[in-house]
């Protein structure tokens, strides 16, 4: 299946919720996360003709490869990395917030058919939350997505616990809606 813009864009939201899990909250203020998703987008159409891959896996991993080197190009712009060892954790942990949405979805092993129903709720996961108020958003991404405690979350987002709970529950109530999961099969609760 060959590789062409409209095919990528079909990964614009996907790319935006992982280059939102990989950032440091203090880049996100620094940083125009839709720019950085473009300019990622707009490298891979221009080497869209050195790309093998077929399937939806290689062309996820191959995008998350151009969005690493454009989050790289990003720090360095803005004098948070240097060259160090800390490049290679960087690499680790945009591939540890990708597989931790696939594990959302659907078990490791999996056949091939469950791998590409698992893509499409991936896809759908990353637009559906990129509709969401970008409060619930936050919070569920921190929560679900990073793992962070909801006393971590308050802290970080200036709020009250109790303020992030809701966030939460109306975030993932949100979610459910607009995936139209009745048995909360994808879902934590």
């Amino acid at each position: 299946m060959p590789v062409d813009k409209e095919r990528l864009e079909q990964f614009r939201d996907y790319l935006r919720l992982v280059a939102r899990l990989h950032l440091d909250v203090r880049l996100l203020s620094k940083l125009d996360v839709s720019d950085v998703v473009q300019e990622t987008l707009l490298r891979a159409v221009a080497a869209v003709d050195d790309f093998q891959g077929e399937t939806p896996d290689e062309v996820a991993a191959w995008l998350r490869k151009i969005l690493l080197r454009q989050l790289i190009d990003e720090f360095r712009r803005y004098g948070q990395v240097k060259r160090d060892i800390t490049l290679e954790r960087t690499i680790d942990g945009l591939a540890n917030s990708s597989n931790q949405l696939e594990e959302w979805l659907v078990a490791p092993d999996s056949s091939p058919t469950e791998r590409v129903q698992r893509n499409a709720e991936l896809l759908r996961l990353s637009a559906a939350l990129a509709e969401l108020p970008v409060l619930q958003r936050d919070a569920v991404e921190l929560h679900h997505l990073k793992g962070l405690s909801i006393s971590e979350i308050a802290e970080q987002m200036g709020r009250t616990c109790p303020s992030v709970a809701g966030l939460l529950r109306r975030g993932l109530a949100a979610l459910r809606v607009k995936l139209s999961i009745e048995n909360d099969r994808y879902l934590p609760t």
